[in-house]
Parts: C-alpha cells; sequence; structure tokens
C-alpha cells in the first residue's frame, strides 16, 4: 500500500445505517477504524451516507452524491445468511432496473436497525468490477442458495463483468473446489 497513489481514490459507501455519526455500528465507522482512518484519502473524497438524517432524506441526499458518478471502478461486497447484500433483503424491493434510484430508504430491516439506506441492486451493477467476499460458518446456506440460483438479494447485483466471489473453501460442498464457482 505503500506505492498506492491515495489521492486519486474517492470512496463511496454500499449501505449504512442510520445511527448517528459516530456509533460503533456505523459502516463509515467500521471502515474508518479497519481502514480509511489509516491512507491519506482527502476527506472530501470520502462520500459517507448522511443517514443520522434518517432513511428518506439520506437516500435524497446521496442520489444527489452519486448524481455524476458514472460506472464505480471496483463494487466490494459482502452476503449475509440471508442472501442479503448491501441493506438489500429478501422479501424487499432491491430495485434493479434500470430506471431505480440510486440510493434507497430502507424502513423495516430484519436486522437492527430497521432504518437504512442502500444502493439499489441497479446502482451497485454499474461498476467495472463486482468482488464479493464471504466468509463464516453461517454464511453456508446463503452460498448454497446462491449456488443453486434461488432468488436472493446478492444474484440482483448484475455488472456486464459479472461478479467474482471470493469464498472460503470451507463453505463449498466437498465435492465442489473453490475455484469453480463462479457467478455470472
Amino acid at each position: 500500500m505503500a506505492n498506492t497513489d491515495w489521492s486519486a481514490w474517492h470512496i463511496y459507501f454500499t449501505d449504512e445505517r442510520c445511527l448517528p455519526p459516530a456509533d460503533a455500528a456505523r459502516n463509515s465507522r467500521m471502515a474508518g477504524e479497519a481502514w480509511l482512518d489509516h491512507v491519506p484519502i482527502p476527506i472530501i473524497q470520502l462520500h459517507v451516507i448522511p443517514a443520522e438524517l434518517g432513511a428518506n432524506k439520506a437516500a435524497s441526499a446521496y442520489v444527489e452524491t452519486l448524481r455524476t458518478i458514472g460506472e464505480f471502478d471496483l463494487v466490494l461486497l459482502g452476503i449475509g445468511e440471508d442472501g442479503h447484500t448491501a441493506s438489500l433483503f429478501p422479501g424487499h424491493d432491491w430495485d434493479s432496473s434500470p430506471q431505480s434510484p440510486d440510493a434507497l430508504a430502507v424502513f423495516d430491516a430484519p436486522k437492527p436497525p430497521p432504518e437504512r439506506v442502500s444502493l439499489s441492486a441497479a446502482r451497485l451493477s454499474r461498476t467495472r468490477r463486482a468482488i464479493f467476499l464471504v466468509s463464516g460458518e453461517s454464511k453456508r446456506g446463503a452460498i448454497t442458495d446462491w449456488r443453486d440460483g434461488k432468488n436472493i438479494p446478492a444474484r440482483a447485483v448484475t455488472p456486464a463483468a459479472g461478479v467474482d466471489v471470493l469464498v472460503d473453501a470451507a463453505l463449498l460442498a466437498p465435492s465442489s473446489p473453490a475455484d469453480d464457482f463462479t457467478a455470472r
């Protein structure tokens, strides 16, 4: 990382919990502590979702933030036990149509807190590269559902180049080598 030109980086967040900015459960706070506070990316290039405004206002504000942004270079995602990604949950609208807004207000997330802001599946799909990082035994069912073609939110992220899924080999069936898993 020593040779990285951090001055060229812009960071956007896929989702955020509607909590105060300093709350330890905010994605922006966790990303800061784990990475962003330790690299010299100019603060004006960290585009945090203003979730403390409430879901509706924050989603509208983030739509404006993203208005002039074309394709992302990289979208980095995880997957939850239920197949959710960002704050796109099973049984909810993921807004994957091209006319979808870039950011969505979420009011009934099944995990606390219930009020959140998420990029839509359509916006997450507008990227040159999408990578899912998946670890933990609790994700086994979600990976099985994805591999079986079930309609889970993670499948709604469909960039033109497909997605790369980096998954713990232990989460794959013993007869399936890790490098056989491809989601497109």
